[in-house]
């Protein structure tokens, strides 16, 4: 059948649907071929204004009156894979977004390829981007299990209120988006970030893709249907047309908490512990051999210590060259005043002075 295209080719202008009931090898098997084939569906299929009532029947199990649209695709596909996949029950339609709007409003599909996971015609789960591993762990997992749960069902339903009340307190400021701020997965998320950022304001984040429990819970639970949602103090303040008329009215910085200057964090982080090692990676796994060589100096002594990962953060990495005065790492603090680098900390051992220093008896 010759070789078949990646995962994440997808073709544009596609979001798909997946419906499982019943997982076999058979049906895993056939799983990237349905895939691969989707870049070979034929296209031209009818516009016509049925499209949601029969999205519906599919997914209560009746695909026989399907629109071409709708049905799954099998060229290409061997006959004996196409019965083994109709055996296995592994239904993949696949659906043009632009085709049949009022689906993807319902489904909120803002961007291709979309899946969807239904269960007895409930939605279980989704998955937004052409993410391959991610959707092969989705399925495997939902197979492997032998039910459907949604993300984030360890949690019991009658948890979800209490859930969602500890998330909105996780910070003074929570941010409630798509994606992280990092890598925003929607352009009104990344505006918030950007604006956030501009003012300075510090806050938490949570990507709703990553739990979709929470995702649908916290729409009912604020009574706020769209996303990004901003919340401090546990209340809510509203999605990004609120905060951009905050930030021209200049309320949102009276609103929303500011980040503390750099050298304010610096300071409390020096001395967020008697012993401070900033360093490249974490007592577990040093990430350069200078910090691999002083974690073993400072395991010898049998004082306590906390770590400080500089590769995380970018801006204490740099900051904290200008507040000590010191260009590399790592960097030992004690009490917050700077001890200083790996060849410092040797010396003072050979010396006999590095552990008083440690227990600051010096």
């Amino acid at each position: 059948m010759g070789e078949l295209p990646a995962m994440g080719e997808f073709p544009s202008g596609f979001a798909a649907v997946l419906k499982l009931k019943v997982f076999t090898r058979a049906a895993l098997a056939a799983f990237p071929v349905l895939l691969g084939n989707c870049q070979k569906r034929a296209s031209g299929a009818g516009r016509g204004g049925r499209e949601g009532n029969d999205v519906d029947s599919l997914m209560k199990g009746d695909s026989s009156s399907a629109p071409p649209i709708l049905r799954r695709p099998t060229y290409g596909v061997p006959q004996r894979r196409r019965r083994e996949r109709s055996r296995a029950r592994l239904d993949l339609p696949f659906l043009e977004a632009e085709a049949v709007p009022e689906v993807s409003e319902k489904y909120e599909i803002s961007s291709v390829p979309t899946f969807l996971f239904f269960k007895n015609s409930q939605k279980m789960d989704r998955l937004d981007g052409a993410h391959a591993p991610e959707l092969t762990k989705k399925v495997q997992r939902h197979a492997s299990s032998g039910s459907f749960p949604p993300s984030g069902n360890e949690h019991p339903k009658e948890d979800l209120s209490l859930r969602l009340k500890k998330l909105t307190h996780a910070a003074r400021c929570m941010l409630f988006m798509k994606g992280t701020p990092q890598e925003p997965r929607c352009g009104f998320s990344k505006q918030m970030v950007e604006i956030l950022n501009k003012h300075n304001i510090q806050f938490s984040s949570f990507d709703v893709f990553s739990d979709e429990e929470v995702r649908q819970g916290l729409k009912t639970y604020s009574n706020w249907p769209t996303y990004p949602q901003l919340y401090v103090s546990g209340e809510l303040i509203g999605g990004l047309d609120i905060i951009k008329e905050l930030e021209a009215s200049k309320e949102l910085d009276t609103i929303c908490p500011k980040a503390p200057k750099l050298e304010e964090r610096l300071k409390v982080l020096t001395n967020k512990a008697s012993v401070m090692l900033f360093m490249k990676g974490n007592k577990q796994e040093a990430k350069c051999g200078f910090s691999r060589q002083i974690l073993e100096i400072l395991n010898s002594t049998g004082v306590e210590y906390e770590t400080f990962d500089i590769l995380e953060d970018e801006e204490v990495r740099q900051g904290l060259k200008t507040y000590s005065n010191w260009p590399t790492y790592p960097q030992l603090y004690v009490k917050g005043e700077l001890v200083g680098g790996l060849d410092i900390v040797k010396e003072l051992k050979e010396n006999g002075e590095l552990l008083p220093i440690l227990k600051g008896e010096n």
